[in-house]
């Protein structure tokens, strides 16, 4: 069992941007969902936790070992899939893929072969793999990304908005492929996809503006707003009358009108109708809440 512990972890950027405030989290084997809008500091604890920067406070420990005194120790164990993956324009990805694994430290030829090749296959890129990487579309060079992660059995797996521009088809392949690497590994899967958090992880956190606001088993922080979501579908002019009225979590376009969903333990108002909260829900709740705690902190 492999465990990751994260201790009132901080990073204060020289700009004097506070990127991560005091994030505490304790990850085991398994998909582990980290959610939040862009610039909430999710690829900051990503970096943090893959040793590409230092935390300005706090602690980071893999199996008991503190990564800011062994980086090597993480950097040897972990697959990592940043945002921004870049690659080599003309080598084909087998060879891309076997320099890589010679980077990671494997140096027996024989090994690196039959390991490169089981990836080309776990990742359907085999039938391409003398296809130069700069020639793949979006979804494939995502899963060569993974491939490339994959490379030395890492016990930590980092996947940074995997999905953001991939078309539904390969969204769906590859998230397939994630929740197919197994639970023996852990696997962070940090994205603002609510719903990729709710398909494939047991276990996620919401970040905001450097801040762990809720974390918990998706479903269960869905189950907590039973009966308490309310939807009604308003004229877009009285929007903001409804926002004052009541606890608006969201609004959205269905067919030119606006629907909003309210927090309310009772019926907000004649016209409202109680649905079946979905993880949206508890994402945009906890914004909330933790909007209304700083501006009254």
């Amino acid at each position: 069992m492999n465990t990751l512990k994260i201790k009132q972890l901080s990073k204060v950027y020289p700009n004097g941007v506070k990127a991560l405030n005091h994030v505490s989290l304790e990850i085991g084997n398994g998909m582990y969902g980290l959610l939040g809008a862009n610039g909430a500091g999710k690829s900051t604890l990503m970096r943090t936790i893959a040793t590409l920067q230092n935390p300005t406070q706090g602690s980071v420990l893999f199996n008991g070992t503190d990564i800011a005194q062994t980086p090597q120790m993480i950097r040897t164990q972990l697959g990592y899939l940043p945002q921004e993956f870049g690659v080599y324009p003309k080598i084909s990805a087998e060879k891309l893929l076997d320099h890589i694994a010679v980077l990671k430290g494997i140096q027996n030829k024989g090994a690196r072969k039959n390991q490169v090749g089981l990836l080309l296959e776990q990742t359907n890129l085999y039938q391409h793999r003398k296809k130069s990487v700069h020639t793949f579309s979006g979804g494939m060079k995502q899963r060569f990304g993974i491939a490339q992660a994959l490379l030395g059995d890492p016990k930590i797996i980092i996947v940074d908005e995997p999905t953001a521009g991939l078309d539904p088809e390969e969204r769906n392949r590859f998230l397939n492929l994630l929740s197919a690497i197994g639970d023996n590994v852990v696997v962070i899967l940090s994205t603002h996809i609510v719903e990729d958090v709710y398909n494939l992880c047991s276990k996620m956190a919401i970040l905001a503006e450097g801040t762990i606001v809720e974390e918990g088993v998706p479903s269960q922080l869905t189950d907590s707003l039973d009966k308490k979501i309310w939807t009604k579908t308003i004229e877009r002019s009285s929007f903001d009358d409804y926002d004052k009225a009541f606890t608006v979590l969201s609004s959205k376009l269905i067919s030119g009108q606006t629907q909003i969903s309210v927090l309310s333990l009772d019926q907000p108002e004649t016209g409202f109708k109680a649905v079946k909260p979905i993880l949206e829900d508890v994402y945009f709740n906890a914004l909330n809440q933790y909007k209304n705690q700083t501006a009254h902190a």
